[in-house]
């Protein structure tokens, strides 16, 4: 017996705003664009798998569109309705037209989609967006005090070791809050939980025969609608559930961001599936060359037309949705030198859509960060957009790595890194927390895997190994892979600690990639994106087997707090800001001379005047190289805060319990282990 009776359902013309499924007290208006589409109908199923609709009711041109809007109201319908679009126009590819009226069509602004979209069989459903926001609180931290922890949501804690009761959902996340709050992280960037394309590879791992699968999400088609795959209800109950979980972050004093990818769809090229644009307006929606064939500028088989128009609209109207709807405080943006290319392809500057984003009424406080480059060859690290807008630091993660590989010649750009990036920032009006710093993130090496690979290991992904980054500026400590070695372990240790205080020490934002704090581990597989396995699901007893690292990330985070410096959104200059003052950073080697960059010594220091900060002096030593060091410390009374040689819980200590450098006559000496980091207090402000 069908759900819907269509007896009772009668049909009006719509308004033309808003677009997409709209409830209203006595039905439903649907609202659609296309431009070239000569018919267009609305179709209502009873299930997700019906192939067959229980009725289709026609747009009729004259009453049912205005401009390129079709629109119409059905009385009589509710909430948890089911629907699709079939769209009839010409099928002229070489004029980018793509129209197939034999298939149904998911509509481009679907709050929530249902059933297999591999299948050809998803359906859109209505859903009610009025959901009371009236005790949502957005913690509304500031750039500089952010600490971003980059977690996937099924991973984070579908591992049968995760002890949570909702394993791999929303509300499995929600259970994780306390570890998160004990952490010390202020963000938590999402990886794409918007709606994907495909979930089931044709491929399988080589080895095993297990068929891969999907499991990053950088592949949309639901711009507006939560995955399903992470819902306890995935028929509906997603919409819920993800606020759910964001109200839950919020009343944690956590904020969240999402992974947005607005650079391409999962239909892919002309030999992809039409489930979508495609049917509706392909011309429009896509890059497209002379012919009528795919510009790739996403290596995904096609690129959104960013800079038409009406994808501006689409893209602006789907940010504003996460705002408004789902109380969201910042976006990530994959590929974001797409958007600022024009409709030749071309990148432009003060791209339309770019500067819209950064204006746009809505948007103003929620953070907006830039993977600022794409694979066509852009790559606008340091000139993205204007004040508005942070970015993926591309740089600060390869210079950080080479620098504690020990690569010669890298410690005047390490020096830049730790200290904001001024010569990627500065220039435009841009500050150190613009700078989002990170040395391991979901697209290549874990922690872990950075200090036990001297190269990548993705033969489980079926690709030869071929895929993946080449260039890893990793080190194995002596042994590829894993190793009962105790002395080559306990290096990986030191190393893993040496990368997190950095990351933590330095002025900008820093991200940590979930499941560093304790040593998740890939096996050495640097774009685990079709590991929907526990390659990628974060095995919490790590927790338990790596307690000491855990312990060195949860303490080096509280330190960045206690020093308010680090969190500064100026500058270094190297000289007083007041006269008589004392500078605010001086570089020595470790002779304690003022540094010389090309002198060939891999070994760094510097002095921070933390009292121009509200916080204590600090002395910073680095020795990458493979002996010990000794550094000649800058006069004063010290106390050693963080020693990376030293085991837990000597290696962070509090101010109050902190060893005393015992002072020489003449010149104190500090000896750093090879391969460390020590930091000092003053308790005079030297």
């Amino acid at each position: 017996m069908s759900v819907i009776d269509p007896s009772k359902l009668r049909v009006s013309p719509g308004r033309a705003i808003s677009l997409g499924a709209v409830v209203r007290p006595t039905g439903v208006r649907f609202s659609v664009i296309s431009r070239h589409a000569t018919a267009l109908y609305l179709a209502l199923f009873d299930r997700p798998e019906d192939t067959k609709p229980v009725i289709e009711f026609a747009f009729d041109p004259e009453l049912h569109r205005i401009g390129d809007m079709w629109s119409i109201f059905v009385s009589g319908l509710e909430p948890g309705t089911l629907y699709a679009l079939r769209a009839e126009g010409p099928f002229e590819p070489e004029k980018g037209h793509r129209f197939d009226a034999t298939r149904y069509l998911l509509a481009p602004y679907a709050r929530c989609i249902v059933g297999d979209v591999r299948g050809g069989t998803a359906k859109c459903r209505v859903v009610s967006t009025d959901f009371d926001w009236i005790d949502d609180v957005r913690p509304r931290i500031p750039m500089g005090e952010t600490i971003i922890y980059e977690a996937h949501v099924r991973g984070f804690t579908f591992h049968e070791s995760s002890g949570v009761a909702h394993g791999g959902t929303y509300r499995g996340l929600i259970e994780k809050i306390p570890y998160l709050k004990d952490l010390g992280v202020t963000m938590v960037e999402l990886m794409p939980i918007q709606e994907v394309g495909e979930v089931e590879l044709d491929r399988v791992n080589p080895a095993t025969g297990e068929v891969l699968h999907n499991y990053w999400g950088y592949n949309p088609i639901g711009f507006f609608a939560p995955s399903g795959r992470y819902a306890c209800d995935g028929m509906g109950g997603q919409v819920e559930e993800f606020r759910e979980m964001v109200a839950a972050l919020h009343r944690a004093g956590i904020e969240v961001s999402l992974d947005v990818v607005f650079n391409h769809t999962a239909e892919g090229n002309e030999k992809g599936p039409t489930l979508c644009f495609k049917g509706l307006d392909n011309a429009i929606y896509y890059l497209l060359d002379g012919n009528g064939g795919y510009i790739d500028f996403s290596g995904c088989g096609n690129t959104l037309n960013c800079n038409h128009p009406l994808v501006r609209d689409f893209i602006l109207d789907c940010l504003r949705y996460w705002v408004t709807v789902f109380h969201v405080d910042g976006f990530r943006f994959d590929l974001a030198s797409i958007l600022g290319r024009d409709r030749s392809g071309d990148i432009v500057p003060n791209a339309p859509l770019i500067e819209r984003i950064a204006e746009d009424a809505i948007l103003r406080d929620v953070k907006l960060i830039a993977e600022a480059w794409d694979a066509g060859g852009g790559y606008q690290v340091g000139s993205f957009g204007d004040v508005r807008w942070a970015e993926w630091n591309g740089k600060y993660r390869d210079e950080v790595r080479r620098f504690w590989r020990g690569d010669a010649a890298t410690k005047a750009a390490f020096a830049t890194r730790v200290t904001g990036s001024a010569d990627l920032y500065q220039d435009d009006g841009r500050t150190p927390p613009h700078s989002i710093n990170f040395v391991t993130a979901h697209d290549g090496f874990t922690l872990r895997d950075l200090v036990s690979y001297n190269n990548k290991h993705n033969e489980a992904n079926g690709e030869n190994n071929k895929d993946g980054m080449d260039g890893n500026f990793s080190w194995n400590c002596g042994i590829e892979g894993e190793t009962d070695d105790a002395a080559v372990n306990a290096l990986r240790l030191r190393m893993q600690k040496n990368f997190l205080a950095t990351l933590f020490l330095s002025l900008g934002t820093p991200m940590l990639l979930g499941g560093d704090e304790f040593g998740r581990t890939q096996q050495g597989n640097n774009n685990a994106y079709c590991q929907d396995n526990t390659i990628s699901w974060y095995d919490w007893t790590l927790l338990t087997n790596n307690a000491d690292l855990f312990r060195f990330c949860k303490e080096i985070i509280r330190f960045r707090k206690e020093n308010p410096v680090f969190s500064r959104a100026t500058y270094f200059t190297g000289k007083a800001t007041t006269s008589g003052k004392k500078p605010d950073v001086v570089w020595h080697t470790r002779k304690g001379k003022l540094q010389q960059w090309d002198d060939g010594d891999r070994c760094l220091a510097y002095w921070i005047n933390g009292a121009e900060n509200g916080g204590t002096a600090l002395y910073l030593m680095f020795n990458p190289s493979p002996k010990p060091a000794r550094f000649s410390l800058p006069r004063g009374w010290w106390v050693r805060r963080i020693d990376t040689t030293q085991p837990s819980p000597h290696d962070v200590v509090p101010q109050q319990e902190a060893p005393m450098i015992e002072r020489a006559e003449r010149v104190t000496r500090v000896s750093v282990t090879e391969h460390g980091l020590v930091v000092l207090a003053a308790l005079d402000q030297a």
